[in-house]
Protein backbone atom coordinates (compact mmCIF):
# COMPACT_ATOMS: atom_id res chain seq x y z
CA UNK A 1 0.00 0.00 0.00
CA UNK A 2 1.13 3.59 -1.11
CA UNK A 3 0.26 5.15 2.41
CA UNK A 4 1.71 8.64 1.42
CA UNK A 5 0.17 9.12 -1.64
CA UNK A 6 -3.00 7.91 -0.08
CA UNK A 7 -3.55 9.66 2.43
CA UNK A 8 -2.55 13.28 0.35
CA UNK A 9 -5.58 11.58 -2.24
CA UNK A 10 -7.81 11.74 0.47
CA UNK A 11 -7.01 15.25 1.82
CA UNK A 12 -7.63 16.29 -1.66
CA UNK A 13 -10.73 14.55 -2.07
CA UNK A 14 -11.86 15.77 1.54
CA UNK A 15 -11.14 19.53 0.97
CA UNK A 16 -13.08 20.05 -2.42
CA UNK A 17 -15.65 18.07 -0.73
CA UNK A 18 -16.05 20.78 1.96
CA UNK A 19 -15.99 23.22 -0.76
CA UNK A 20 -18.56 21.79 -2.39
CA UNK A 21 -20.44 21.88 1.11
CA UNK A 22 -19.99 25.52 0.93
CA UNK A 23 -21.31 26.23 -1.98
CA UNK A 24 -24.08 23.90 -1.10
CA UNK A 25 -25.16 26.31 1.74
CA UNK A 26 -24.70 29.34 -1.24
CA UNK A 27 -26.84 27.76 -3.43
CA UNK A 28 -29.62 27.18 -0.33
CA UNK A 29 -29.49 30.80 0.18
CA UNK A 30 -29.97 31.25 -3.78
CA UNK A 31 -32.75 28.39 -4.16
CA UNK A 32 -35.01 30.29 -1.16
CA UNK A 33 -34.62 33.39 -2.29
CA UNK A 34 -35.71 32.32 -6.23
CA UNK A 35 -38.01 30.16 -4.60
CA UNK A 36 -39.66 33.42 -2.46
CA UNK A 37 -39.26 35.72 -4.96
CA UNK A 38 -41.09 33.88 -7.49
CA UNK A 39 -43.85 32.88 -4.41
CA UNK A 40 -44.38 36.58 -4.26
CA UNK A 41 -45.09 37.06 -7.72
CA UNK A 42 -48.05 34.69 -7.38
CA UNK A 43 -49.34 35.68 -4.48
CA UNK A 44 -49.16 39.68 -5.11
CA UNK A 45 -49.05 39.97 -9.05
CA UNK A 46 -50.17 43.78 -8.86
CA UNK A 47 -47.09 44.97 -7.22
CA UNK A 48 -44.15 45.74 -9.41
CA UNK A 49 -41.53 45.45 -7.37
CA UNK A 50 -40.41 43.36 -3.80
CA UNK A 51 -40.94 44.24 -0.22
CA UNK A 52 -37.85 46.62 1.44
CA UNK A 53 -35.10 44.09 2.46
CA UNK A 54 -36.74 41.74 1.10
CA UNK A 55 -33.66 39.24 -0.40
CA UNK A 56 -31.88 40.91 2.87
CA UNK A 57 -34.05 39.54 5.41
CA UNK A 58 -34.72 36.27 3.15
CA UNK A 59 -30.85 35.78 3.31
CA UNK A 60 -30.40 36.44 7.07
CA UNK A 61 -32.99 33.85 8.12
CA UNK A 62 -31.95 31.46 6.05
CA UNK A 63 -28.44 32.06 7.49
CA UNK A 64 -29.51 32.18 10.90
CA UNK A 65 -31.11 28.79 10.75
CA UNK A 66 -28.25 27.05 9.61
CA UNK A 67 -25.70 28.35 11.04
CA UNK A 68 -27.98 28.49 14.27
CA UNK A 69 -28.92 24.86 14.09
CA UNK A 70 -24.66 23.96 13.34
CA UNK A 71 -24.57 25.83 17.03
CA UNK A 72 -26.97 24.27 18.80
CA UNK A 73 -26.35 20.29 17.67
CA UNK A 74 -22.21 21.06 18.24
CA UNK A 75 -23.05 22.68 21.88
CA UNK A 76 -24.72 19.42 22.53
CA UNK A 77 -21.69 17.54 21.27
CA UNK A 78 -19.20 19.42 23.23
CA UNK A 79 -19.67 16.95 26.18
CA UNK A 80 -15.79 15.99 25.57
CA UNK A 81 -14.98 12.45 24.20
CA UNK A 82 -15.35 10.82 27.29
CA UNK A 83 -18.76 11.79 28.09
CA UNK A 84 -19.79 10.51 24.81
CA UNK A 85 -18.26 7.42 25.14
CA UNK A 86 -20.02 6.81 27.88
CA UNK A 87 -23.50 7.86 26.45
CA UNK A 88 -22.88 5.14 23.53
CA UNK A 89 -22.51 2.20 26.81
CA UNK A 90 -18.05 2.40 27.01
CA UNK A 91 -16.79 2.13 30.06
CA UNK A 92 -13.13 2.73 30.87
CA UNK A 93 -10.64 -0.07 30.55
CA UNK A 94 -9.29 -1.80 34.02
CA UNK A 95 -6.04 -3.30 33.03
CA UNK A 96 -5.49 -4.07 36.57
CA UNK A 97 -7.58 -7.13 36.29
CA UNK A 98 -8.41 -7.77 33.07
CA UNK A 99 -5.17 -9.02 30.75
CA UNK A 100 -7.12 -8.27 27.42
CA UNK A 101 -7.67 -4.77 28.21
CA UNK A 102 -4.19 -4.61 30.12
CA UNK A 103 -2.88 -5.35 26.22
CA UNK A 104 -5.41 -2.42 25.05
CA UNK A 105 -3.52 0.40 27.43
CA UNK A 106 -0.25 -0.99 26.84
CA UNK A 107 -1.05 -0.90 23.12
CA UNK A 108 -2.81 3.00 23.68
CA UNK A 109 0.43 3.45 25.18
CA UNK A 110 2.80 3.19 22.40
CA UNK A 111 1.13 4.36 19.94
CA UNK A 112 0.81 7.38 21.44
CA UNK A 113 4.31 7.97 22.06
CA UNK A 114 4.92 6.66 17.94
CA UNK A 115 2.30 9.49 16.86
CA UNK A 116 3.73 12.08 19.31
CA UNK A 117 0.31 12.04 20.98
CA UNK A 118 -1.11 12.62 24.44
CA UNK A 119 -2.44 9.42 25.07
CA UNK A 120 -6.32 9.30 25.45
CA UNK A 121 -8.29 7.20 27.42
CA UNK A 122 -8.91 3.68 26.70
CA UNK A 123 -12.62 2.49 26.73
CA UNK A 124 -14.43 -0.73 26.02
CA UNK A 125 -18.36 -1.37 24.83
CA UNK A 126 -18.67 -4.82 27.06
CA UNK A 127 -21.87 -5.29 24.99
CA UNK A 128 -20.79 -5.31 21.67
CA UNK A 129 -19.49 -9.21 20.05
CA UNK A 130 -18.96 -7.47 16.77
CA UNK A 131 -15.61 -6.11 15.76
CA UNK A 132 -15.22 -2.24 16.08
CA UNK A 133 -14.49 0.91 17.45
CA UNK A 134 -14.04 4.73 17.47
CA UNK A 135 -12.17 7.61 18.83
CA UNK A 136 -14.25 10.60 20.36
CA UNK A 137 -13.12 14.00 21.40
CA UNK A 138 -12.59 17.74 20.31
CA UNK A 139 -8.86 17.68 21.02
CA UNK A 140 -6.10 15.48 22.50
CA UNK A 141 -7.08 16.27 26.02
CA UNK A 142 -10.44 14.80 25.89
CA UNK A 143 -9.80 11.85 23.43
CA UNK A 144 -11.02 8.65 24.18
CA UNK A 145 -10.38 5.53 22.30
CA UNK A 146 -13.39 2.85 22.39
CA UNK A 147 -13.25 -0.81 21.78
CA UNK A 148 -16.11 -3.35 21.50
CA UNK A 149 -15.55 -6.71 23.48
CA UNK A 150 -15.42 -8.66 20.46
CA UNK A 151 -12.08 -6.98 19.21
CA UNK A 152 -10.35 -7.74 22.69
CA UNK A 153 -11.80 -11.12 22.11
CA UNK A 154 -11.02 -11.99 18.44
CA UNK A 155 -8.27 -9.78 17.61
CA UNK A 156 -4.50 -10.73 18.03
CA UNK A 157 -2.26 -8.18 19.07
CA UNK A 158 -1.13 -6.81 15.68
CA UNK A 159 -4.63 -6.73 14.65
CA UNK A 160 -5.63 -4.78 17.79
CA UNK A 161 -2.43 -2.15 17.40
CA UNK A 162 -4.07 -2.28 13.29
CA UNK A 163 -7.63 -1.18 14.77
CA UNK A 164 -6.20 1.28 17.86
CA UNK A 165 -3.76 3.06 15.42
CA UNK A 166 -6.68 3.43 12.55
CA UNK A 167 -8.47 5.21 15.25
CA UNK A 168 -5.27 7.40 16.11
CA UNK A 169 -5.82 8.92 12.77
CA UNK A 170 -9.02 10.24 13.62
CA UNK A 171 -7.83 11.71 16.16
CA UNK A 172 -4.67 13.34 15.20
CA UNK A 173 -5.97 14.42 11.51
CA UNK A 174 -8.87 15.70 13.49
CA UNK A 175 -11.55 13.74 12.20
CA UNK A 176 -13.84 13.74 15.02
CA UNK A 177 -13.67 17.31 15.58
CA UNK A 178 -14.45 17.77 11.54
CA UNK A 179 -17.12 14.59 11.75
CA UNK A 180 -18.74 16.79 14.52
CA UNK A 181 -19.10 20.15 12.77
CA UNK A 182 -20.29 18.66 9.79
CA UNK A 183 -23.03 16.93 11.58
CA UNK A 184 -24.29 20.49 12.94
CA UNK A 185 -23.90 21.71 9.20
CA UNK A 186 -26.43 18.74 8.16
CA UNK A 187 -28.73 19.83 11.06
CA UNK A 188 -28.91 23.62 10.38
CA UNK A 189 -29.72 22.18 6.61
CA UNK A 190 -32.28 20.43 7.84
CA UNK A 191 -33.96 22.89 10.15
CA UNK A 192 -34.75 25.01 6.88
CA UNK A 193 -36.62 21.92 5.61
CA UNK A 194 -38.17 21.52 8.56
CA UNK A 195 -39.20 25.25 9.18
CA UNK A 196 -40.87 25.23 5.99
CA UNK A 197 -42.62 22.01 6.88
CA UNK A 198 -43.85 23.64 9.79
CA UNK A 199 -45.42 26.35 7.69
CA UNK A 200 -47.33 24.00 5.61
CA UNK A 201 -48.74 22.27 8.63
CA UNK A 202 -52.42 22.20 9.23
CA UNK A 203 -54.28 23.23 11.76
CA UNK A 204 -57.14 22.00 14.24
CA UNK A 205 -59.62 22.01 11.60
CA UNK A 206 -57.33 20.65 8.98
CA UNK A 207 -56.90 24.01 7.04
CA UNK A 208 -53.41 25.69 5.97
CA UNK A 209 -53.04 29.42 6.63
CA UNK A 210 -51.18 31.88 3.77
CA UNK A 211 -47.72 30.89 5.03
CA UNK A 212 -48.30 27.44 3.27
CA UNK A 213 -47.37 28.89 0.05
CA UNK A 214 -43.48 30.35 0.76
CA UNK A 215 -43.36 27.60 3.57
CA UNK A 216 -43.78 24.78 0.31
CA UNK A 217 -40.88 26.81 -1.32
CA UNK A 218 -38.67 26.77 1.37
CA UNK A 219 -40.03 23.09 2.25
CA UNK A 220 -38.54 22.11 -1.18
CA UNK A 221 -35.59 24.15 -1.32
CA UNK A 222 -34.61 23.60 1.85
CA UNK A 223 -35.21 19.45 1.09
CA UNK A 224 -32.46 19.30 -1.85
CA UNK A 225 -29.71 21.41 0.54
CA UNK A 226 -30.48 18.70 3.70
CA UNK A 227 -30.23 15.75 1.27
CA UNK A 228 -27.17 17.35 -0.57
CA UNK A 229 -25.45 18.11 3.23
CA UNK A 230 -26.28 14.82 4.04
CA UNK A 231 -24.37 13.24 1.04
CA UNK A 232 -21.20 15.23 0.77
CA UNK A 233 -21.04 14.84 5.01
CA UNK A 234 -20.81 11.16 3.71
CA UNK A 235 -18.61 11.59 0.92
CA UNK A 236 -16.06 13.64 3.03
CA UNK A 237 -16.60 10.82 6.04
CA UNK A 238 -15.53 7.94 3.30
CA UNK A 239 -12.49 10.05 2.50
CA UNK A 240 -11.32 9.95 5.96
CA UNK A 241 -11.92 6.65 6.13
CA UNK A 242 -9.36 5.77 3.78
CA UNK A 243 -7.65 8.14 4.78
CA UNK A 244 -7.27 6.51 8.69
CA UNK A 245 -6.90 3.10 7.20
CA UNK A 246 -3.53 4.32 5.21
CA UNK A 247 -2.58 6.65 8.74
CA UNK A 248 -2.77 3.00 10.60
CA UNK A 249 -0.40 0.94 7.91
CA UNK A 250 2.04 3.95 7.92
CA UNK A 251 1.79 3.95 12.11
CA UNK A 252 2.21 0.29 12.47
CA UNK A 253 4.29 -0.62 8.70
CA UNK A 254 2.10 -4.17 8.49
CA UNK A 255 -1.10 -3.89 6.44
CA UNK A 256 -1.35 -7.06 7.98
CA UNK A 257 -3.08 -5.39 11.65
CA UNK A 258 -5.60 -3.29 9.97
CA UNK A 259 -5.88 -5.51 7.02
CA UNK A 260 -6.85 -8.63 9.46
CA UNK A 261 -9.29 -6.48 11.04
CA UNK A 262 -11.38 -5.62 8.15
CA UNK A 263 -10.80 -9.39 6.34
CA UNK A 264 -11.96 -10.46 10.46
CA UNK A 265 -14.95 -8.21 10.30
CA UNK A 266 -16.20 -9.45 6.67
CA UNK A 267 -16.07 -12.72 8.41
CA UNK A 268 -18.69 -12.05 11.28
CA UNK A 269 -20.37 -10.87 8.84
CA UNK A 270 -20.61 -13.67 6.62
CA UNK A 271 -21.61 -15.78 9.58
CA UNK A 272 -24.56 -13.14 10.32
CA UNK A 273 -23.15 -11.51 13.38
CA UNK A 274 -24.24 -7.89 12.30
CA UNK A 275 -23.32 -5.08 15.03
CA UNK A 276 -26.13 -3.92 16.92
CA UNK A 277 -27.14 0.26 16.06
CA UNK A 278 -24.84 2.23 17.29
CA UNK A 279 -25.60 5.32 19.43
CA UNK A 280 -26.49 8.16 16.71
CA UNK A 281 -23.75 10.65 18.08
CA UNK A 282 -20.99 7.77 17.36
CA UNK A 283 -22.41 6.23 14.09
CA UNK A 284 -20.26 8.03 12.05
CA UNK A 285 -17.10 7.14 13.78
CA UNK A 286 -17.20 3.56 14.09
CA UNK A 287 -14.48 1.49 12.51
CA UNK A 288 -16.97 -0.12 10.65
CA UNK A 289 -20.41 1.63 9.71
CA UNK A 290 -23.58 -0.03 11.61
CA UNK A 291 -26.29 1.48 9.04
CA UNK A 292 -28.16 0.16 5.99
CA UNK A 293 -27.78 3.52 4.14
CA UNK A 294 -27.53 3.90 0.41
CA UNK A 295 -24.35 4.48 -1.20
CA UNK A 296 -24.88 8.18 -1.32
CA UNK A 297 -25.82 8.41 2.48
CA UNK A 298 -23.09 5.40 3.51
CA UNK A 299 -20.73 6.91 6.19
CA UNK A 300 -17.66 4.41 5.42
CA UNK A 301 -16.59 2.57 2.33
CA UNK A 302 -17.60 -0.84 1.75
CA UNK A 303 -14.89 -3.27 3.51
CA UNK A 304 -14.21 -5.02 0.38
CA UNK A 305 -12.61 -1.40 -1.07
CA UNK A 306 -11.12 -0.56 1.86
CA UNK A 307 -9.09 -4.66 1.83
CA UNK A 308 -8.51 -3.90 -1.82
CA UNK A 309 -6.74 -0.33 -1.33
CA UNK A 310 -4.64 -1.91 1.63
CA UNK A 311 -3.38 -5.16 -0.17
CA UNK A 312 -3.72 -4.29 -3.89
CA UNK A 313 -6.19 -6.78 -4.12
CA UNK A 314 -9.53 -8.60 -3.51
CA UNK A 315 -8.75 -10.81 0.23
CA UNK A 316 -10.83 -13.73 1.80
CA UNK A 317 -12.59 -13.45 4.77
CA UNK A 318 -10.90 -14.87 7.70
CA UNK A 319 -11.88 -16.87 10.20
CA UNK A 320 -12.82 -15.52 14.26
CA UNK A 321 -11.83 -17.12 17.23
CA UNK A 322 -11.69 -15.95 21.07
CA UNK A 323 -7.95 -14.69 21.38
CA UNK A 324 -7.60 -17.31 24.20
CA UNK A 325 -8.05 -19.61 22.06
CA UNK A 326 -4.93 -19.72 19.46
CA UNK A 327 -1.88 -20.17 20.26
CA UNK A 328 0.56 -17.26 21.77
CA UNK A 329 4.11 -16.22 21.90
CA UNK A 330 5.29 -15.71 25.65
CA UNK A 331 5.65 -12.05 24.71
CA UNK A 332 2.41 -12.21 22.89
CA UNK A 333 0.34 -10.28 24.98
CA UNK A 334 2.63 -7.31 26.37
Amino acid sequence: MRFFERQETARAQTLRLLALLGLTVLGLVLAVNAALALTWRLVAPGFSGYPAYFFAVNTGVTLLFVFGGWWLETSVLKGGGEKLARRAGAREAWPASRESEQRLCNIVSELAIAASMRPPLAMVLDREECINAFAAGWDEGDAVVAVTRGALDYLTRDELQGLVAHEFSHLREGDTRLNMRLAGMVFGLEMIFNLGRSMCGQDGNGRRSLLAVPGFAIMTTGSLGWLAGRALKAAVSRQREFLADARAVQFTRSKEGLGGVLRKVVGQQERGLAPRNAHPAVQHMLLVGTGVDSHWFASHPPLAERIRCIYGRSMEALPTQRDDEMPTRPDAIF
